[in-house]
């Protein structure tokens, strides 16, 4: 089984007038302001998981900041879900810093999603505000016993729109303050997991968090999928394609290139995503 665990979706208001979201919305601004980013919905992101022989696809929005586009949008998850339970998972998401977001989280837990994610505060660093600000949604996804997907990034090289200033201190001090919660770092952790190699503390942090491949093909060469697994092990890097920002085919393609076993590629595609999110194929 293939899954693509980070894709985004959108309901059709959104997708056919995005400009009526830039008001009060500056990171969605800053990523969608130009047509040529994309924006789709469930049904044309299940056409492209046929054509690349992706079964299943963890399908989440974007963290607004308003109450009313995130609740619509994760309404259109729900939806979407209850359409096709075979194909997709959906996860819930809102701006770490929003009022409601504890109810939120709680509300589509309960009626049904599995995860909450890709959050994100674009345009700031991973503060310390923002790390206790999400207290109460940490301890919802405890308690549902759910995934929770942080957006991260390299701290150095080129920038480009959705790259936040973060560091790693700021993503290590975030894993450090909910070491029981069972964390993706989306973007391949911003390289986090090259820590993992102290001889102390990193690798017992590290435990309960794995890095999905989202963006790789624009961020790093393919040799990343070789010695990511090599230092955290294979069973923590999960297959995200960001779509439709890259088409799945790039990563197989890249995760062929590196030289790992087709078995590392399997287990990538999609065997630790199915252990996950307890799926049985």
């Amino acid at each position: 089984m293939i899954i693509d665990f980070h894709t985004h979706v959108f309901p059709k208001p959104f997708r056919e007038d995005r400009g009526a979201r830039f008001s009060g919305e500056p990171a969605f601004a800053s990523l969608y302001a130009s047509s040529g980013a994309g924006l789709i919905g469930a049904s044309e992101l299940l056409d492209a998981m046929d054509r690349h022989g992706i079964q299943r696809a963890v399908i989440f929005g974007f963290p607004w900041e308003g109450a009313e586009n995130y609740r619509r949008n994760n309404d259109y998850i729900l939806e979407a879900v209850q359409r096709h339970p075979d194909r997709l998972t959906g996860f819930c998401c809102f701006s770490p810093l929003a009022e409601d977001a504890p109810r939120e989280a709680e509300r589509c837990l309960s009626a049904g999603m599995s995860g909450v994610g890709e959050l994100a505060v674009y345009g700031k660093g991973l503060s310390r505000r923002t790390t206790d600000a999400l207290k109460d949604v940490m301890a919802v996804c405890a308690r549902f016993d759910t995934p929770f997907l942080l957006h991260t990034n390299e701290p150095v090289g080129h920038a480009y729109p959705g790259k936040t200033p973060m560091t790693l201190a700021q993503i290590y001090r975030f894993l450090k303050a909910y070491p029981d919660n069972r964390i993706i770092l989306a973007h391949w952790g911003g390289g986090l997991f090259f820590y993992a190699l102290m001889k102390k503390e990193v690798r017992d942090v590290l435990k309960n968090v794995w890095v999905d491949t989202a963006a790789s093909p624009f961020l790093y060469t393919p040799e990343v999928y070789r010695i990511a697994g090599e230092i955290v092990g294979f069973d923590k890097i999960l297959f995200g394609s960001d779509f439709p920002l890259i088409p799945p085919d790039r990563y197989f393609r890249e995760m062929t290139a590196s030289g790992i076993t087709p078995r590392s590629i399997d287990m990538i595609k999609g065997l630790n995503a199915a252990a996950l999110l307890g799926i049985k194929e």
